[in-house]
């Protein structure tokens, strides 16, 4: 094995665990990242399927109890029928939009500066969203104090789901985030932030999974023996990576606002644009 391509595949994998449920993008930093370390293999598109199956596994494995109750209680539970209609019409959208746009959004936007543009672009955004959140909760939403429209997952109704997965397409855009597009679009539809978050988490499931399931079929020539322990080592790097960060992240939402990640998206866009102006990177490659 190249220990320093299994080295970068580790990194990646961290770096995918880190990034795909937090506000930053998970994309744009793979993009970035894989740009600069010169991560280049001919199956890239099937490494980058496991190090997402990792991520994924891993809110699946966090919420493994309210997963198995819904599976079980699917038919006669009216609770969890309503997340899976919620679930199920907030993925919609993302799912035909991706479908339609994705070969010319990664020909012309899955490249470094086109993310640090989006990075900055959507950190401004989270600085509106909050500034805004504030002006009608105050600081005592952060304690709970205040009741938002929709206060818990259960809550949500297929009207604000379907707004919450139109928002989603937005994340096709490389740099913008997922998880932003959706916590951030729910805040703004009058969600909680705790429910925001969660329902976030949830309609990653079926949108990775199905953007997984689409990409690995046009990619399956690239699924090849000899690349399994790359795969193992970013799979195993990202699941281990975004375990602690959902944990983390739950805890960070029921006390702090969305703003420090906001600043992080303007420094780490900011870098790119830096660099690239001043010729210390050539992010063109």
């Amino acid at each position: 094995m190249d220990w320093l391509l299994a080295f970068k595949a580790l990194l990646l994998g961290v770096v995918e665990g880190l990034t795909e449920f937090l506000p930053v993008s998970s994309t744009g930093h793979l993009i970035v990242i894989e740009d600069l370390v010169r991560f280049r293999i001919g199956t890239r598109e099937a490494f980058i399927i496991a190090i997402q199956a990792g991520a994924i596994l891993a809110v699946c494995w966090e919420y493994r109890r309210r997963l198995t109750h819904f599976a079980r209680n699917l038919l006669s539970d009216a609770r969890e029928q309503r997340l899976a209609l919620n679930v199920a019409v907030g993925f919609l959208p993302a799912a035909v939009t991706g479908l339609l746009a994705k070969k010319t959004i990664e020909q012309f936007l899955f490249k470094p500066l086109p993310v640090a543009t989006a990075l900055l672009i959507g950190a401004l955004v989270i600085l509106w969203a909050e500034a805004r959140h504030r002006r009608r909760f105050g600081e005592l939403d952060l304690a709970g104090n205040r009741r938002a429209r929709v206060e818990t997952l259960d809550d949500i109704r297929p009207w604000d789901a379907l707004r919450v997965g139109m928002i989603q397409c937005l994340a096709l855009i490389p740099g913008t985030s997922r998880s932003g597009a959706t916590i951030i679009g729910g805040l703004l539809l009058g969600l909680s932030r705790k429910a925001a978050t969660e329902f976030s988490f949830f309609l990653a499931i079926p949108t990775v999974i199905g953007a997984s399931v689409y990409s690995g079929f046009k990619a399956r020539d690239q699924f090849v023996a000899a690349e399994l322990p790359l795969y193992a080592i970013g799979f195993v790097a990202a699941f281990l990576a975004a375990l602690v960060c959902v944990r983390w992240f739950l805890r960070f939402v029921s006390n702090h606002d969305f703003r420090p990640f906001a600043w992080y998206r303007i420094a780490f866009g900011s870098v790119i644009l830096l660099t690239a102006w001043a010729g210390w990177v050539d992010w063109t490659q």
